[in-house]
């Protein structure tokens, strides 16, 4: 895909006997919302974890926006633009909302070397921090502290993990507000918001890809009713 800014040759992450990845090629294009689903145990947050840098595969590539990253670290890929949010975010609990993402921002940027100034006054770690709020309007502060750092790509890992249905309706409306404006991998098991909001959709059983595509060719998608949504079906039915 020659507009892919993500772009995923043969990747292979083995743990003991358990294959997490198993040779996953895929190619995410700019501004592409891809939904990445399978059942527990498939391999999705491996992969991200491999994309994000927290984990090396064995084998294959990654590229972004046509450069090879496999070997850089976190905070490499992320000052590229790549952004993640975790299904467990470790926060200051004294600290408020706001604080807690301008710590993001700064983590981001580096140090400033300022130790004898009150960083709660710095407008360069404030302001952005409540744009970052503020575009998720509170309710999924994890995401709020990925955004502080300005990516091109987001990486989400079950951002509505934990929300009640008003707040899992406000994420969804944050994301198709984000839509085109970043390009996005979700891994999310609410597949209504999933078939929602995705331009096409990705299906992992034991690391493997056996489906990809757009959302009506994965609903029609034999293979994926007997490995997958059937399953999810029945468990809501």
């Amino acid at each position: 895909m020659a507009d892919a800014l993500l772009k995923i040759e043969g990747v292979s992450k083995r743990f003991g006997g358990v294959i997490a990845s198993d040779a996953i090629s895929l190619a995410v294009p700019k501004g592409e919302l891809h939904a990445v689903i399978g059942p527990n145990g498939a391999g999705k947050t491996t992969l991200i974890a491999q994309l994000a840098g927290e984990i090396a595969p064995d084998a294959g590539r990654i590229r972004f926006d046509g450069r090879d990253v496999t070997a850089l670290p976190v905070d490499r890929r992320s000052r590229l633009g790549l952004g993640r949010s975790f299904q467990i975010t470790s926060l200051f609990l004294d600290f408020t909302a706001l604080d807690n993402v301008a710590l993001a921002v700064q983590a981001h940027a580096g140090h400033s070397f300022r130790f004898w100034r009150d960083a709660r006054r710095e407008p360069e770690l404030r302001e952005p921090a409540r744009a970052a709020l503020a575009r998720v309007g509170l309710a999924g502060r994890s995401d709020a502290m990925a955004l502080a750092a300005s990516p091109r790509m987001l990486l989400l890992d079950e951002p509505m993990a934990g929300m009640g249905p008003e707040e899992s309706a406000r994420m969804v409306k944050t994301l198709r507000e984000l839509k085109g404006e970043l390009t996005i991998l979700l891994i999310e098991h609410d597949m209504e918001a999933v078939f929602a909001l995705a331009d096409r959709i990705t299906v992992l059983v034991y690391g493997r890809i056996i489906a990809s595509g757009p959302p009506e060719a994965i609903r029609a998608n034999a293979e994926v009713r007997e490995a997958y949504l059937g399953e999810q079906e029945a468990a809501h039915g």
